[in-house]
């Protein structure tokens, strides 16, 4: 599978798995599944978008490879560390949330510089 393809099918299943723990939140557990839906939605078109702009030239190749992988990861594990804990599973693992926020954050500040640094000669 293409990394391209790759990043739009974790974006789908993103976008499945944040309306179904939106669901749990307004319906079983209120609170953390909903907050973890709303991270996978919010970033879901993120990725769509990013995918998109790298391949169209318009953020720096390495650097927005590394944004995607960033923000997959990091809302990935944050995520799935406040589903786990809003369901009464416990946590994803020590440190889960924290570490997949703070790796969220550096994900949206290496896209600042991606896009700062993207294709030269594109005139937009």
């Amino acid at each position: 599978m293409s990394e391209t393809k790759l990043y739009l099918v974790l974006a789908a299943l993103y976008g499945a798995f944040g309306v179904a723990l939106l669901a749990v939140g307004s319906h079983a557990a209120p609170g953390n599944a909903t907050i973890a839906g709303q991270m996978l939605l919010f970033h879901a078109p993120t990725l769509i978008a990013l995918t998109s702009a790298r391949e169209a030239g318009h953020v720096h190749r390495t650097l927005g490879r590394l944004a995607m992988a960033l923000l997959a990861i990091g809302v990935g594990v944050f995520s799935a560390d406040l589903a786990l804990r809003g369901m009464g599973y416990g946590r994803f693992f020590a440190m889960a949330a924290p570490i997949g926020g703070s790796t969220t954050i550096l994900g949206w500040i290496v896209l600042a510089a991606a896009a700062a640094l993207g294709h030269a000669g594109r005139r937009d």
